[in-house]
């Protein structure tokens, strides 16, 4: 047991795994009906060509380099944010240079700097330092949420709109729209997509437990059933609404984060704060459930437990994300992905590394949208499918290909 163990801290940095409470029936751990085919058939004791070949292959990118590619990653990661958030803090309609940028923040931060005339003032901290902070956050919680799916189904293609978040936030939009209703007076209509989001999860969560367990096909199938039965009544309050009100719909289903105030920061900020924060909580358990479900008990984790927990976490940051910004394509899936390729399996890695490159994304998308077509504006959900997919495809055909070929 001691050599598997290793092994497993060996490839997932895990730490020491003998505090886990690890069952120490021999004959139970011997039955081959316990371990998944990712089991070494050589056997823990032995060093024959099988274990040899485990010990030896490479990471995803190949190599010893991933121990340090990781944490370089994300070094590179958050200063680009930080230079992103600079850049598009100056550019816009009323440009204003990097320089004056850092002295108004400087100002404001009782650092030195100088404070700008008024109209610079007002641009830097009512418009764009908003809209730069929602789009972090929302980047970072649907990039974050991707990473938490692929990690809770071991499969890089999951993605937060699985367990239909995405889909019942659109409802709650649509029918915010179409009734005109004002209950929460401008919250309307994040509130009502943020309550439908949560209750889609927790739906389909409902429907596929089944003897005090949930199996992942039937949780992804009920998650496509539900989604399909949201699309549908879209599709039903959409040919019964005007057309200034299939407008709002169109954009909002595109995702945009204009409009962005501190009011609504400070709305999505605790939810993502608290769904970030715990994320990384969980990265050592998701590593040993990368084993299998068998394998991930044997080592003493609650997999039911864990997969609720972190389904309530993924609807928690896309609820959240969604309720501001409408539907963002692409970032949950392709971002995660993309950061497992250079970082490797590790959670502790691929978790921080997908909130920084989400919001990196974000950023750079949101800078784009609202520059290209000036002064018209895109819809940044557009933009990102639209570079989103060509990208992915590209990633995942090149994993493939380091893999050996199309399966």
């Amino acid at each position: 047991m001691t050599t598997r163990l290793d092994k497993i801290e060996d490839e997932f940095d895990c730490g020491d795994l003998g505090d886990l409470d690890v069952p120490d029936d021999r004959e139970d751990r011997d039955d081959p009906d316990d371990w998944d085919d990712r089991d070494d058939p050589q056997g823990p004791g032995d060093d024959g060509p099988s274990a040899a070949s485990h010990d030896a292959s490479p990471g995803p990118l190949g190599g010893e380099g991933v121990g340090l590619r990781g944490p370089l990653l994300l070094l590179l990661l958050g200063a680009g944010v930080v230079a992103m958030a600079v850049v598009a803090a100056g550019i816009g309609a009323y440009a204003i240079p990097v320089g004056d940028v850092f002295d108004s923040v400087l100002h404001r931060c009782g650092l030195g700097g100088h404070r700008l005339d008024r109209t610079a003032e007002a641009v830097l901290w009512e418009v764009r330092f908003p809209r730069i902070v929602l789009t972090v956050l929302i980047g970072a919680s649907l990039a974050c949420a991707g990473a938490l799916m692929q990690g809770v189904f071991g499969n890089p293609l999951a993605e937060p709109g699985v367990v239909g978040v995405s889909a019942g936030a659109t409802v709650g939009a649509v029918l915010v729209i179409f009734t005109g209703a004002t209950t929460l007076g401008s919250w309307t209509q994040p509130a009502f997509a943020f309550v439908f989001g949560l209750g889609t999860t927790v739906l389909v969560y409902v429907f596929s437990r089944s003897g005090g367990r949930t199996e992942v096909v039937t949780l992804i199938l009920t998650g496509v059933a539900l989604t399909a039965v949201t699309f549908a009544a879209i599709g039903v309050l959409t040919s019964y609404s005007t057309n200034d009100q299939i407008q709002d719909i169109a954009f909002w289903q595109l995702g945009s984060v204009n409009g962005a105030t501190w009011e609504k920061v400070s709305a999505i900020a605790p939810c993502a704060a608290v769904g970030l924060i715990a994320a990384p909580m969980y990265a050592r358990r998701l590593d040993l459930l990368s084993l299998g479900e068998k394998p991930a008990r044997h080592l003493g984790v609650d997999v039911e437990r864990l997969r609720i927990a972190v389904i309530l976490l993924v609807a928690l940051l896309t609820s959240a994300a969604v309720a501001f910004s409408g539907v963002i394509g692409f970032v949950g899936l392709v971002v995660p992905h993309a950061v497992r390729m250079v970082t490797g399996p590790s959670h502790k890695l691929v978790l921080p590394g997908s909130m920084l490159g989400g919001a990196l994304v974000l950023l750079v998308g949101d800078l784009a949208s609202r520059t290209l077509v000036e002064p018209r504006e895109l819809p940044i959900g557009a933009l990102t499918s639209l570079v989103g997919g060509p990208v992915f495809f590209v990633l995942l055909r090149r994993a493939r290909l380091r893999a050996g070929g199309w399966a």
